[in-house]
């Protein structure tokens, strides 16, 4: 087993694993689970009691994260606020961490919205501080858009969104390496909204049951559910085609992205027809050897064309893989549910 594997990972630390073997690592990971706990405990007790860690900009800042590992939507809401705010003429800016990039280079989350917004700054800094005030001063900037910043906790926020996996909202009950929580799920009680992302894939009854747990240790929050959407195909040279050009045809799929199985409902839900889906680990970097192995299998599955992500596309740049066309799925954000109170929240940071 390859324990990068997203999906094998969480087989693991769900349980859904059985023997011998998965049982001792399970055992051997919680024993590592708590001094981890610990750390994050005394980490957030400190900015709970010292204020004077925290630091403020003198716009306002929206923090868009999670609370466990891997792909939860982030960037999909971050793109969201960002044209809403764009579309009322305030200047926004992007301010991340850069996790996952290489040394002097962007992440792919950063490539993926220049890419898509190119009229908003996208600033990538281990000090976020200073990015922020950056975009403040520099940029002229009227409100700063935090990527993956709940537990970063050096800078102030006027509001706190945290986005929840339908799939698996709660990390498996367990703090990371146990689970896949950054830090106990009484950490939501800093959240302002808790947005269900992937809301579409359980019933009405299964959605509240998770409001309700969330209700518990964070009963002043707002809750939002959202849904992820296919919008289009998209290709490196940015030339785009409807779904429905590849409907009712064989294509194959791969991802390196946190929750492969929300991608597989993404294509499942607009109703392609995938012979195969690969798995990446999450920010992945395909080399020469990958891409050729990927174009070897594309040609022995005689498909009509290759599907993945828009995180994975910026990092291929090319448009076919074995002589087929490789497409992105571009996706978009559909509210079931919140929308309007959290309209209203965002209409209160506006510029007067």
């Amino acid at each position: 087993m390859n324990p990068l594997r997203p999906s094998k990972l969480h087989d693991l630390l769900s349980g859904r694993r059985r023997g011998a073997a998965a049982g001792l690592l399970r055992f051997g990971l919680r024993l590592t689970e708590t001094p981890y706990t610990w750390a994050v405990g005394c980490r957030n007790w400190r900015y709970d009691h010292r204020p004077a860690a925290v630091h403020r900009v003198d716009v306002p800042v929206i923090s868009v994260g999670n609370l466990t590992l891997g792909g939860t939507g982030k960037t999909p809401m971050v793109e969201w606020l960002a044209h809403w705010f764009r579309s009322r003429k305030v200047r926004v800016a992007i301010v991340s961490r850069g996790y996952g990039a290489e040394a002097g280079a962007l992440s792919d989350e950063a490539r993926q919205l220049q890419q898509k917004l190119p009229d908003v700054p996208y600033l990538q800094n281990p000090d976020r501080v200073a990015a922020a005030r950056q975009a403040s001063a520099q940029r002229q900037c009227q409100l700063i858009l935090l990527d993956d910043a709940f537990q970063h906790r050096r800078i102030g926020r006027n509001l706190d969104i945290v986005m929840l996996d339908a799939l698996e909202p709660f990390g498996f009950g367990h703090v990371f390496p146990r689970g896949t929580l950054r830090e106990p799920i009484s950490g939501l009680r800093r959240a302002d909204v808790v947005a269900l992302s992937r809301a579409d894939m359980l019933s009405p009854p299964q959605r509240e049951e998770i409001r309700r747990q969330v209700e518990r240790y964070a009963p002043h929050c707002l809750w939002v559910e959202v849904a992820h959407a296919a919008r289009v195909l998209t290709c490196f040279t940015a030339r785009e085609e409807p779904l429905s050009s590849l409907l009712g045809k064989p294509v194959a799929a791969f991802c390196g992205v946190g929750n492969p199985a929300g991608f597989r409902h993404t294509l499942a839900a607009s109703g392609f027809e995938v012979v195969e889906l690969r798995e990446f680990p999450d920010h992945h970097r395909y080399s020469h050897r990958d891409l050729a192995s990927l174009g070897d299998w594309t040609d022995r599955l005689e498909v009509a064309a290759v599907l993945c992500t828009e995180k994975d596309l910026v990092k291929i740049e090319q448009d076919d893989l074995g002589g087929q066309p490789l497409w992105a799925v571009r996706v978009g954000l559909d509210f079931l549910a919140g929308r309007e109170a959290f309209e209203a929240k965002l209409t209160s940071l506006l510029p007067t």
